[in-house]
């Protein structure tokens, strides 16, 4: 019979991705979503089962992991401003209710989804291993570390049998925040900053090999282990480089002093506590643009087989999702 994987934060950047990379892997799959109804696309995947509820739900959770060989927990509340309570309540409770349901279902293995940014300001004389001490600078940062620290103790203390992927800061179709829309959608649309020149190095992994690794770690991650999924060191100025050949793109590039870009976002920032809205920038954007993220992915490399795909590469597909309109469906989703 083939294996049945509970996944939360199916409907998410990640889960777009790796819903098809399970369902071509054999699994069934059961998703977590409230809102089934406006991702019509699940459709498409006839050995997937809906769970209503969400991360919040713990009868949902239970259901979903009850009968399940393996778990990804992918939920999680991504933001660079908001209210610390939005971050604990799904980022730390959500995760300390998925700990539970998986202990409770003897699910064989769980993955956790985290992510390098709890590093929050490395050490710039160092490269980030995973024996980096974390140091996290804003709210989203230190709910993630605690949600790791839950999962941590639970594999300590109760056998829980967990493997903690952290991965970089993603780009690929079907995302729009972050990274995408800093790299991609900022530029093509003929905004391009270049902060310091472009000399501070980011942590960039292409969406699809995260779903890759998850379904590695099912049976290469080792039980209380974490790795981080991340390609290879590029400078801003070399993402942008490939970006603007890529795309064609003949806009000029904005250079912006750290100092100026800081006190823009601290501006941005106090205005967004009127509006209530985010604002363009946010002050919190500081730590992942103003820091030199040199990760190191040989662990992941060595122990499950991962091998991030060339960032020109992942950059011409990114490029072309966007050219295409941002689509809903693409080939490399097919189940």
């Amino acid at each position: 019979m083939p294996d049945t994987v509970f996944v939360t934060g199916g409907t998410g950047f990640l889960g777009r991705h790796l819903i098809p990379t399970l369902c071509r892997a054999g699994h069934h799959v059961r998703v977590l979503t409230r809102h089934a109804s406006q991702h019509q696309w699940l459709s498409r995947y006839p050995n997937l089962h809906i769970i209503d509820g969400d991360i919040t739900d713990t009868d949902a959770v239970y259901r979903g992991a009850h009968g399940s060989r393996y778990a990804v927990h992918a939920a999680g509340y991504f933001r660079f401003w908001g209210d610390d309570a939005d971050f604990e309540r799904t980022n730390v409770g959500g995760t300390a209710t998925m700990i539970e349901a998986a202990r409770a279902a003897n699910i064989e293995r769980l993955i956790h989804v985290s992510t390098i940014a709890v590093i929050g300001n490395p050490d710039p004389t160092r490269i980030i291993d995973e024996t980096h001490p974390p140091r996290p600078a804003d709210p989203y940062q230190a709910s993630k570390l605690r949600a790791e620290q839950l999962v941590s103790a639970s594999c300590q203390r109760d056998s829980l049998p967990a493997v903690i992927l952290r991965p970089g800061a993603f780009y690929g179709a079907f995302g729009d925040y972050a990274f995408n829309r800093l790299f991609f959608k900022d530029p093509m649309r003929g905004l391009i900053m270049q902060v310091n020149g472009g000399s501070y190095a980011t942590f960039q992994v292409y969406v699809p090999d995260v779903a890759a690794a998850v379904l590695a770690a099912f049976t290469r991650g080792q039980v209380g282990d974490l790795y981080h999924i991340c390609d290879d060191p590029l400078t801003h100025k070399q993402v942008f480089d490939i970006v603007i050949e890529e795309a064609k793109l003949w806009y000029p590039r904005i250079p912006l002093p750290q100092a100026l870009g800081v006190t823009s976002a601290r501006v941005l920032t106090a205005l967004a506590r009127v509006t209530g809205r985010e604002p363009f920038y946010p002050i919190n954007l500081r730590s992942y643009v103003y820091n030199d993220w040199r990760v190191s992915n040989q662990k992941a490399r060595r122990e499950l087989g991962f091998v991030p795909t060339p960032f020109v590469d992942g950059a011409r597909k990114t490029i072309a999702w966007y050219r295409a309109g941002q689509p809903v469906w693409t080939p490399d989703v097919e189940c």
